[in-house]
């Protein structure tokens, strides 16, 4: 049975940086394409990042230049760096192995405000 464990959200100041991880288990992880993605309230839930299985990345307009994804194979784990963060990027966030169908994490709050 797939499952992703995520951690590292929490309460951070505009401006402020937070590293998110998720952990998978039960999973090829090496073979599948990893996505990062958030819902603010009263939003629909987008795609934030993602990560092929080669290392290509892949960024929403709204993060480019602040975020970055990142994986390690070895630990079967996939990160976000999120920095420079603005109140707009509070949300609910969630990693998903792409291409399965209900394969999310949790979800973790990450909630910028001053």
């Amino acid at each position: 049975q797939v499952q992703l464990v995520e951690s590292g959200g929490g309460l951070v100041q505009p401006g402020g940086s937070l590293r998110l991880s998720c952990a998978a288990s039960g999973t090829v992880f090496r073979l599948y394409a990893m996505g990062w993605y958030r819902q603010a309230p009263g939003k629909q839930r987008e795609l934030v990042a993602n990560i092929a299985a080669d290392g290509t990345t892949n960024y929403a307009d709204s993060v480019k230049g602040r975020f970055a994804i990142s994986r390690d194979n070895a630990k079967k784990k996939v990160y976000l760096q999120m920095n420079s963060l603005k109140p707009e990027d509070t949300a609910v966030c969630y990693c998903k192995i792409l291409p399965r169908v209900g394969a999310w994490s949790q979800g973790t709050q990450v909630t910028v405000s001053s």
